[in-house]
C-alpha cells in the first residue's frame, strides 16, 4: 500500500477527523487529525489495520505561536506530533493534532503505545501539554520545582535572559525534599503477600548505572518486585539550543547527544537540513561519512564489550579493548583532527578531504582487529561465568521491544533483523555488502552477541570504503553548502561576501519540515527539523534510542535480582546524554 492509499484509507475510516495531509520534504505522509480522534486513529494503526504500525518512534510538541510559514496546515497554538513505523511495510506515518496555545490538552495514547508514557511526560514538562487519561503529569527532565515550560517560545534560551540565580538554604532543602523517593507518587508497591518491601534508591551515583541515573526499586530480599527509572539529572537543553544556534553552528552539539557515537550523531541532523536545502552530497563525501560512522560504531561496541565484561566480574578485557580503541582513535584523529567530538561533517559534505596516508592507517587498524576479537571470544563470550550471568537474564521478545520503542541491537537480539542501513539505505549503504547479526532469546547474552558480530561487519564495511573510495569533491556545489568552498572566496569581492555571510550568519534554510534517520550505535536516531526560513532552526526534535530503552526497565526488571540488574543495565548500552539530551 502506497502512502496515498494509506491516507485515503484513514480518510475513509475516520471521515472529517482526518483534516488533511501536510506537504513536507519527507518520503512518508504527515496527516493532521482532530484531537478527539487521537486514541482511535492510533489504535487503528497499531491493532486493526493490515500490516500495522507497532512502533511509536517518537511523540513531541511544537510551539507554533511564533511561526510564520505554516502553509497547508490548520491553525494551531501547540501541535502534538506522533511518528509511527510499520516494519512489515517499511513505511512511516506522522500524525499531528492542533491544540490551543493556552492550556493545551490532548488525549493520552499510553494505553495503546506503552512507550508514549515518557514522551507525554516530556511534552508536559517542556510545553505544558496535559494528556487526558494519565494518572499523573510528573516532570521528567526538569527539576520537580521548576517554574514554567522551557521549550515554549516565551521562555528564554539563555541564562543571561533570566534574573541571577540565588541558591538559598530554604530552596536547597525544598529541592532535596522534592527528589525524595515517594513510593505512592511513583506507583511502587510497599508490600507483597503481607511482607513489607524495601524501597531502595539505586543511583544516581552508582557506577553500575553507567551515568547519573536513578532507579527506585521495591525489593523483597534480593528480588526486584518493581522498578521506576528516574532521569533528567544530565539534561542540557539540546533541543532549545537548536533554536539559537545557526544551522552550521549546531553541528558540534549533535556530537554530544550520544557522546560515544561521534560523527554518527551529525548524520541525521545533516540529512534533515540537506533535504530542506535540496542538497545532494557527493559520492566521496558519502563514502567517507560511512567509513567514519563505522569506525565510531566499533569504538562504541568495544567500550560496551569491555564494560559489560567488567560488570559481570571480568577485569582484564576492558584494558585490552581500550588499547584497541586507542588505535581506532588515532585513525579518527588523523582524519578529523579530534577524537570523541570532531564536528567534522558539514552541510553538503565534509570539513576537509582525507589526509595523505589515511589509507595506511585504516588498513593497519583493519589488520589489527580480527585476531583481537578472536581472543575476546574466549575471554568473554565463551567464559562460563559470563554466560551464567547473561544467558536467560532480562529476556524479552520482539513484541515487547516494539511496545517500548526498543531498536538497534536490543531489537535485533530478539530475532528481528531491522537495521535502517539495510531497510532504508542512506549515504550509499546500498552499495556495501554486510550482514545484520541477530539473536533469538532477546537476553543479555544475545544483546552482547549482536554487538560483537556487528564489530566484524563494521570492519567489513570499512574495508570496502578503503578499497573503493571514490574520487571527486568532498562538498556539494550548492549555494547553501556551509561553509562555501574556500577557493571561490578568493575569486572576487562578491563571492568573498557570500563566504563571509555563510560562515558567520550561516545559510538561510528554506521554510519547511524534514526528517533524518540513521542506525546509530544504539538504534534508531531521528532528527525532525522545522525551518521557518531563518538562519536558525524553529524546532529541532531529537529522537534518541537510549530514552526509549530506559523506559522499558519498569517492565523487564521485575523478577530479576539486584545482581542481574547490573548485567541488564550494561547490556542496554545506554548513554545518559543520549537519554536526557
Amino acid at each position: 500500500m502506497s502512502a496515498v492509499d494509506l491516507v485515503n484509507e484513514l480518510s475513509a475510516r475516520f471521515g472529517e477527523a482526518v483534516q488533511g495531509a501536510q506537504p513536507t520534504h519527507d518520503a512518508f505522509p504527515t496527516l493532521w487529525i482532530a484531537p478527539e480522534a487521537m486514541p482511535a486513529v492510533h489504535r487503528y494503526l497499531k491493532h486493526e489495520i493490515a500490516q500495522p504500525f507497532p512502533l511509536l518512534v517518537d511523540l513531541w510538541a511544537i510551539d507554533e505561536t511564533a511561526r510564520h510559514h505554516r502553509e497547508g496546515q490548520p491553525p494551531s497554538g501547540v501541535t502534538i506530533a506522533s511518528h509511527l513505523m510499520s516494519l512489515q511495510r517499511n513505511a512511516d506515518i506522522r500524525l499531528k493534532c492542533a491544540l490551543p496555545a493556552n492550556d493545551p490538552r490532548a488525549h493520552s495514547i499510553a494505553g495503546i503505545y506503552p512507550n508514549a508514557d515518557w514522551y507525554e511526560r516530556e511534552a508536559f514538562d517542556m510545553f505544558g501539554v496535559h494528556f487526558e487519561g494519565r494518572r499523573d503529569h510528573r516532570r521528567i527532565l526538569m527539576p520537580p520545582l521548576w517554574d514554567g515550560h522551557p521549550m515554549r517560545k516565551d521562555q528564554p534560551a539563555r541564562a543571561t535572559e533570566r534574573p541571577p540565580f540565588v541558591m538559598t538554604a530554604a530552596l536547597f532543602d525544598a529541592e532535596e525534599q522534592a527528589l525524595a523517593a515517594d513510593p505512592e507518587a511513583l506507583g511502587l508497591p510497599t508490600q507483597r503477600d503481607g511482607v513489607e518491601l524495601m524501597i531502595l534508591n539505586y543511583g544516581p551515583h552508582s557506577m553500575a548505572t553507567h551515568g547519573v541515573f536513578r532507579i527506585v526499586l521495591a525489593l523483597d530480599g534480593e528480588e526486584i518486585v518493581a522498578a521506576r527509572p528516574d532521569i533528567g539529572f544530565h539534561h542540557r537543553g539540546a533541543e532549545k539550543m537548536g533554536e539559537r544556534q545557526s544551522w552550521h553552528q549546531y553541528i558540534p552539539y549533535t556530537d554530544r547527544i550520544d557522546y560515544l557515537g561521534g560523527v554518527m550523531g551529525e548524520m541525521p541532523y545533516l540529512q534533515a537540513v540537506e533535504r530542506l536545502c535540496g542538497i545532494t552530497v557527493p559520492a566521496r563525501a558519502e563514502t567517507v561519512r560511512i567509513m567514519l560512522c563505522e569506525i565510531y560504531r566499533i569504538m562504541n561496541h568495544l567500550l560496551f564489550y569491555g564494560t559489560l565484561a567488567q560488570d559481570t566480574g571480568a577485569m582484564s578485557p576492558v584494558f585490552y579493548m581500550f588499547t584497541d580503541r586507542e588505535r581506532g582513535y588515532r585513525v579518527i584523529e588523523a582524519i578529523t583532527g579530534a577524537r570523541m567530538h570532531p564536528g567534522w561533517f558539514r552541510i553538503g559534505g565534509l570539513a576537509a578531504d582525507l589526509p595523505e596516508g589515511w589509507d595506511a592507517l585504516v588498513r593497519d587498524f583493519l589488520d589489527w582487529m580480527p585476531s583481537r576479537l578472536d581472543d575476546y571470544e574466549g575471554m568473554v563470550m565463551r567464559n562460563e561465568i559470563f554466560r551464567a550471568r547473561t544467558v536467560g537474564i532480562a529476556a524479552y521478545d520482539t513484541a515487547t521491544a516494539l511496545d517500548w520503542g526498543i531498536t538497534g541491537p536490543g531489537l535485533r537480539a530478539t530475532g528481528c533483523g531491522w537495521d535502517t542501513r539495510k531497510q532504508r539505505p542512506y549515504s550509499g549503504y546500498q552499495n556495501f555488502e554486510f550482514e545484520v547479526p541477530t539473536g533469538h532469546r532477546g537476553d543479555c547474552y544475545d544483546r552482547a552477541r549482536v554487538r560483537v558480530d556487528e564489530i566484524r561487519q563494521s570492519l567489513r564495511i570499512i574495508r570496502q570504503c578503503l578499497d573503493h573510495m571514490p574520487a571527486g569533491p568532498i562538498k556539494a556545489d550548492h549555494p547553501l553548502t556551509t561553509p562555501p568552498p574556500r577557493e571561490r572566496m578568493l575569486h572576487d569581492i562578491e563571492t568573498m561576501i557570500h563566504h563571509f555571510v555563510g560562515a558567520s550568519w550561516g545559510p538561510v534554510v528554506p521554510a519547511g519540515e524534514a526528517t533524518g534517520q540513521v542506525e546509530s550505535v544504539r538504534g534508531l536516531t531521528q532528527y525532525a527539523v522545522v525551518s521557518d526560513g531563518e538562519t536558525t532552526s524553529y524546532r529541532t526534535r531529537i529522537r534518541t534510542p537510549s530514552f526509549a530503552h530506559l523506559q522499558s526497565i519498569a517492565t523487564i526488571a521485575p523478577g530479576l535480582t539486584v545482581a542481574d540488574l547490573v548485567a541488564y543495565l550494561g547490556s542496554i548500552d545506554y548513554v545518559m546524554s543520549d537519554v536526557d539530551r
